[in-house]
């Protein structure tokens, strides 16, 4: 199409165009995809953290009440019936989940202490 000059105008195409504007635009398309993708996830993460930092203080105290060596002790001389479920009552496994829910919890604070943020930079 010719303009008022008499000249043919061509179309430019926007942001460098042609095949290096669909590459852009798809691989930000796959980069929005996984960021929604794992803001979604971690969104249904921290909310479960959220409904389980009750029974996690609960837990620590139960350790640190010294109940839970009670209770322990108990099972060791029989008293609880073999049919409950007493997973709690491992050796390690409470001591391990309260570390795993502090290893979390320092991670979240890492990941957003000043001048750390990974996506806003240093601001």
């Amino acid at each position: 199409m010719a303009n008022k000059t008499g000249m043919k105008e061509t179309k430019k195409s926007p942001a460098g165009g042609g095949k290096a504007l669909v590459a852009r635009v798809r691989a930000m398309e796959e980069r929005y995809d996984a960021a929604s993708r794992a803001l979604g996830g971690l969104e249904e993460v921290l909310d479960g953290y959220e409904q389980v930092a009750e029974d996690l203080a609960a837990l620590r105290d139960y350790l640190e009440s010294g109940r839970w060596r009670k209770d322990f002790e108990a099972d060791e001389a029989g008293r609880i019936p073999a049919g409950v479920k007493r997973g709690v009552l491992s050796e390690d496994g409470l001591y391990e989940l309260l570390e795993e829910a502090d290893r979390m919890r320092e991670r979240l604070k890492e990941l957003l202490q000043d001048g750390k943020d990974p996506v806003y930079g240093n601001e």
